[in-house]
C-alpha cells in the first residue's frame, strides 16, 4: 500500500527525508542520484524504506497511500466489500502509530518529560524553598511518580505491540481483498493512488 515511485520522489525532493536520502546517497557511493537510482536502492536496501515509513509516523503522516473507494460508483455486488475495505482502512490509519518502535515513540518521550520535571520540582521544593525537613516524604512522592510512570510505560509498551500485530494481520487482509476485488473488476488498484502527499504541497 506504500506506492513506491512517491517515496523515491519524496527521498530526493524534501528535506524531511535528507536522512534518509544521506543514507541512499552513501550505499549509491554518490552524491546525485535521481529517482531511478533511488527505487532500484530500495528494493535492493528494505532499510531505506523502513527509515521513510518511521519518519512517516513520527511525524503522523500515512504510508497507507490508498484512498478509499468511492461507494457510489460500484456495481451494487461490490458495494460491500468495497465497504469493508474502506473501514479496514480507516482503521490501519488509525493504529498506524503503533508500528514505531516503543522505546523511538512520543508516548515515552512524555512519560520522560514529566518524570524529569518532577525531578526538578523535587529539587525545587528541597533546595530553594528551604523544606529539607520534609524532604522524606518529598522523595517518596517522586519515587511512587516514578512507579506510576513504569507501570504506565508498561501498559502502553504492551497497547503498542498489540496493536502492532492487528496492524500487520489486517494490513495483510485488506491488501488481498484489495487485490480480489480488482480481480472481479469492480476497482481497479492504480486509481485508488494517492501519488503525493498533501502535507508536503
Amino acid at each position: 500500500m506504500t506506492y513506491l515511485p512517491r517515496v523515491a520522489l519524496e527521498i530526493k525532493t524534501i528535506g524531511l527525508y535528507d536522512l534518509v536520502l544521506q543514507d541512499v546517497q552513501k550505499i549509491a557511493g554518490k552524491s546525485n542520484v535521481n529517482e531511478d537510482e533511488i527505487l532500484e536502492i530500495m528494493q535492493e536496501n528494505p532499510q531505506i524504506i523502513e527509515e521513510y515509513k518511521q519518519i512517516n509516523v513520527e511525524y503522523n503522516l500515512s504510508n497507507i497511500h490508498l484512498k478509499n473507494i468511492e461507494i457510489e460508483t460500484l456495481d451494487e455486488k461490490c458495494v460491500n466489500e468495497a465497504h469493508q475495505i474502506n473501514m479496514d482502512l480507516e482503521h490501519l490509519r488509525e493504529i498506524e502509530k503503533y508500528t514505531l518502535d516503543f522505546e523511538q515513540s512520543s508516548t515515552l518521550v512524555i512519560i520522560f518529560s514529566i518524570e524529569f520535571f518532577v525531578l526538578f520540582s523535587v529539587q525545587y521544593f528541597i533546595v530553594l524553598m528551604d523544606l529539607k525537613e520534609w524532604q522524606i516524604l518529598i522523595y517518596s512522592v517522586f519515587a511512587s511518580s516514578i512507579f506510576f510512570a513504569w507501570r504506565y510505560a508498561k501498559k502502553e509498551r504492551k497497547k503498542y505491540e498489540e496493536n502492532n500485530i492487528i496492524f500487520e494481520k489486517k494490513y495483510l487482509k485488506t491488501l488481498s481483498r484489495i487485490e480480489v476485488l480488482e480481480d472481479e473488476g469492480c476497482i481497479t488498484k492504480s486509481d485508488l493512488i494517492i501519488r503525493e502527499c498533501e502535507e508536503h504541497v
